[in-house]
């Protein structure tokens, strides 16, 4: 029976690239993502370029329903996913308490209950199977609190622990949890989210989505717990934890402020 990588989030940006990464080194894959044109053009593209199978499903992962719908499908469906792939994930910028609060519940919908509630049914089936990979896609942003973005630096935080936890629960049980937490990377996240991505053009901090993307998938296969690709988000990632956490917040504040456009 086939086995498949399941990415969410794969329309665009770390997704996609790691949907290319992963048909390049023959394995099968289920997009899924909001916007099914795109996904059927990309799911034509890969599986004729890489000689693979290729399957997608819409799904609004802020949608209970519609997430709902997805699993019950896959479970239907009898699929076998040995690799699950929570890339989906939204940002928000500014001072919290002026955001649309409906656009803070999607945050949270998508960044942390639908990727919690992925890992809990997918991952049940992986543990009574014995085998298993999850990579969860957090941030450097998850090692220190983030004003003008606290929520998604939030989200992020959670992610890093759940993923760290969940390994340890079902390493027993045959199933390989790991995290990825990418730096400031070429997509579409700064638009979105409403950031200012200029002053970051022509910094070696920003990194392209298809070298990520190739870093990723090396790690996976060596099964690591987090990975942070590239030595200068990983100093990032450490800095936080050497200097005092006011000091630390105060910085990330600044910064951010700057990127949001809060004056």
């Amino acid at each position: 029976m086939p086995r498949y990588a399941l990415i969410t989030g794969a329309s665009s940006g770390i997704g996609l690239a790691l949907a290319e990464a992963l048909a390049r080194r023959g394995r099968n894959l289920i997009l899924v993502a909001r916007q099914r044109p795109a996904l059927e053009s990309i799911a034509l593209e890969l599986s004729q370029r890489f000689a693979v199978e290729v399957l997608f499903r819409t799904c609004d992962l802020s949608q209970p329903l519609q997430l709902s719908g997805l699993l019950h499908e896959l479970e239907q469906s009898e699929l076998t996913i040995d690799l699950l792939v929570n890339n989906a994930g939204l940002g928000t910028s500014g001072a919290f308490v002026a955001q649309d609060w409906s656009r803070e519940q999607r945050l949270i919908e998508v960044n942390i209950l639908a990727l919690a509630r992925l890992c809990h049914a997918i991952g049940a089936t992986m543990a009574a199977r014995g085998t298993g990979q999850i990579l969860n896609v957090a941030s450097i942003a998850a090692f220190q609190p983030g004003a003008w973005m606290s929520n998604y630096y939030a989200s992020k935080a959670y992610v890093l622990h759940f993923s760290e936890a969940l390994r340890e629960e079902l390493k027993p049980r045959g199933v390989s949890v790991s995290v990825l937490c990418p730096g400031p990377t070429r997509s579409a996240f700064f638009r979105t989210a409403g950031l200012d991505s200029r002053p970051l053009e022509g910094s070696k901090l920003l990194m392209g989505a298809e070298e990520l993307a190739l870093m990723t998938v090396r790690a996976l296969e060596k099964k690591r717990a987090i990975i942070i690709p590239g030595w200068r988000n990983r100093l990032l990632a450490l800095a936080p934890r050497l200097a005092p956490r006011w000091l630390a917040r105060r910085l990330t504040a600044r910064i951010n402020r700057r990127f949001a456009h809060t004056g």
